[in-house]
C-alpha cells in the first residue's frame, strides 16, 4: 500500500510539468523563439487596431508590430480604396522600398492619413451655416465625430509640468465651456508660471489613451496676466480671477491653492483650432479680404446682425439674434462706433432671462454658486452675414445705484465687457414679483480702428 501511495506524487509531478509546457507564459517564449519572418506573416492577418494592441505585449512585439512593411501592406490597402482622400504624392511614398524609410514611418504616415480622411469626411458638415448665428450649426457633431478633447498644461515656476485631462464640458448654441478640476496635481494659483491648451484629437483604432495629434490653442505667460487680473465674484469657498476674457481660475478663499480652471471657447474656426495646429504652433486663420461695399460714405455701417447668448455651467438664460443694426457716420464718437441693439425707451424689445444670473461650479467632493456671474456668447456679423466679432467670456453684474429706465421698479444690473476691440454694455432689472431678470438695454461698440483694419477704410 505505501509503495502505491509513493508513485502518485511522482506522476502528479510529471503531470504538472506538461501542464507548464502549455502555460501562457510558456506559449509566449515559444513565439519568441520564432523566427521574426514568421511572426511577421501573422501579424499580416491583423488590421491596424489589433497591430496597435499587439505592440504592447512586450518590447519584440512592439518592434514587429512597428513594422514598415506591415504599414506598408495596410496602407495600401486600406487607404489606396479612398480616391477622394488619397493624392498621387502619397501614393508614391506607399510604393517605395521600405528600407526607404525610417522605422514607423509608415505607421505614422497611416494615422496621418486616417486622420485626414476624417477631417474631410466629417468638416463637411460645417458648410451649413446658421441663418442666426452665421456660424457652422453642426460645430458641436463635428467636433464629437473626430473626438476632439482638450488638455490643458500647467507648468509651475521650477518648470514642472502637469497635463489635466478636461474634467467637465458644456456645449451651448455658440460656445463650450471648459473645465479642469486638478486638486493636487496644480500648483499653487501664484506658483503657476505658463498655462498651455491643447485641442487634442484620437482615432478610434488607436489606444484612448495616445493622442494622433495636439493641437496648441493658447500659451498663456501668468506674469503678465496676473497684471490685469480682476476678481468677478466670489462664493463662501472660492474666488473667481478672470485673467483675461474667456479664462477663469476659481481659488480657494484665504488660499492659494487652485480649485478649477474653466476657459470658455467661441465655436468661430474652433475645429480648425481645436485640430489643425501643432504642438508648438497655432493654426493661422487664413487672411480673407472683405468684400468691398460703401454706396454711401457717409451712411457708416449698416446691415449688421448681433446674436448673444447669456449662459451658465448649467443651463441657457438668454438667446436672442438682432438684425438691420447700424450706425451713421455723424454718430461715430471717441474712436468708437455705437451699436444699439436694445433701446431702454424701446418696451417691445425688452427681454427676460429663464433663470437667475449665477454661476454654478464643481470640484471633485465640492460644489457651490457664484452670485451674480454668467457666461456671455456674442457673435457679431456684418453687412454680408460673415462673423466679424466674436466673443465668450464670463461677465459679472454690478448693482447701479441710479436706475436708466423707470419703468421697472426692482433693481437695476450693468453687465460691462470690454477689450481693446469691442465693448458690450447691457442693463437687466430684476422683477421682484415674476422672481425674474429682465434685459432692458443692450449696446455694443467696436472700436473704429478695428473697422478700418478690417475693412481698409478712414472712419
Amino acid at each position: 500500500m505505501a509503495a502505491s501511495k509513493g508513485v502518485v506524487p511522482g506522476r502528479a509531478l510529471r503531470t504538472s510539468k506538461r501542464a507548464d509546457k502549455s502555460s501562457p507564459a510558456s506559449t509566449q517564449r515559444f513565439m519568441e523563439r520564432l523566427p521574426s519572418e514568421i511572426l511577421i506573416k501573422i501579424l499580416s492577418y491583423l488590421d491596424a487596431s489589433t497591430l496597435c494592441s499587439i505592440s504592447h505585449i512586450n518590447k519584440l512585439f512592439y518592434q514587429l508590430a512597428n513594422s514598415n512593411a506591415l504599414w506598408r501592406k495596410l496602407y495600401i490597402a486600406d487607404l489606396s480604396k479612398n480616391k477622394k482622400c488619397m493624392d498621387k504624392s502619397l501614393l508614391r511614398m506607399a510604393t517605395m522600398e521600405v528600407q526607404d524609410r525610417a522605422e514607423g514611418y509608415y505607421k505614422r504616415l497611416y494615422f496621418k492619413t486616417v486622420a485626414e480622411c476624417d477631417m474631410i469626411k466629417w468638416t463637411k458638415r460645417l458648410g451649413l451655416i446658421s441663418i442666426h448665428t452665421g456660424l457652422p450649426s453642426q460645430t458641436e457633431w463635428v467636433l464629437r465625430n473626430l473626438n476632439v478633447t482638450w488638455e490643458l498644461t500647467v507648468m509651475d515656476k521650477s518648470g514642472r509640468e502637469s497635463t489635466l485631462e478636461q474634467s467637465r464640458s458644456q456645449f451651448t448654441e455658440t460656445s463650450v465651456t471648459l473645465c479642469w478640476s486638478g486638486g493636487d496635481r496644480l500648483p499653487d494659483y501664484q506658483q503657476i508660471s505658463i498655462l498651455q491648451l491643447y485641442g487634442v484629437r484620437r482615432l478610434a483604432c488607436v489606444s484612448p489613451k495616445r493622442p494622433v495629434c495636439m493641437s496648441l490653442m493658447a500659451k498663456l505667460d501668468m506674469q503678465t496676466l496676473t497684471k490685469n487680473m480682476q476678481v468677478i465674484g466670489q462664493d463662501r469657498l472660492v474666488q473667481l480671477k478672470l485673467l483675461q476674457p474667456g479664462i477663469i481660475i476659481g481659488v480657494w478663499r484665504d488660499q492659494c491653492s487652485v480649485a478649477f480652471i474653466m476657459f470658455t471657447l467661441h465655436f468661430h474656426k474652433l475645429v480648425e483650432r481645436s485640430t489643425q495646429g501643432s504642438s508648438v504652433c497655432s493654426y493661422v486663420e487664413p487672411v480673407v479680404q472683405p468684400p468691398f461695399c460703401d454706396i454711401d460714405p457717409e451712411y457708416g455701417l449698416h446691415g449688421y446682425q448681433l446674436h448673444i447668448v447669456l449662459h451658465n455651467t448649467v443651463c441657457e438664460l438668454m438667446s436672442g439674434s438682432f438684425s438691420q443694426l447700424f450706425c451713421r457716420r455723424t454718430q461715430i464718437s471717441d474712436g468708437l462706433i455705437q451699436l444699439t441693439v436694445i433701446s431702454s425707451a424701446n418696451l417691445s424689445q425688452h427681454t427676460p432671462l429663464s433663470g437667475d444670473i449665477t454661476l454654478p461650479w464643481r470640484c471633485e467632493a465640492l460644489q457651490g454658486t457664484v452670485e451674480n456671474c454668467c457666461i456671455m456668447s456674442l457673435t457679431l456679423l456684418d453687412e454680408f452675414r460673415k462673423p466679424f466679432k466674436c466673443v465668450t467670456s464670463p461677465v459679472s453684474a454690478e448693482l447701479e445705484r441710479t436706475p436708466v429706465c423707470y419703468d421697472y421698479d426692482g433693481e437695476h444690473y450693468l453687465m460691462h465687457y470690454q477689450d481693446s476691440d469691442i465693448q458690450v454694455k447691457m442693463r437687466l432689472v430684476w422683477m421682484n414679483e415674476q422672481k425674474q431678470f429682465i434685459l432692458i438695454s443692450l449696446v455694443v461698440y467696436v472700436s473704429v480702428c478695428y473697422v478700418n483694419k478690417y475693412f481698409s477704410r478712414d472712419y
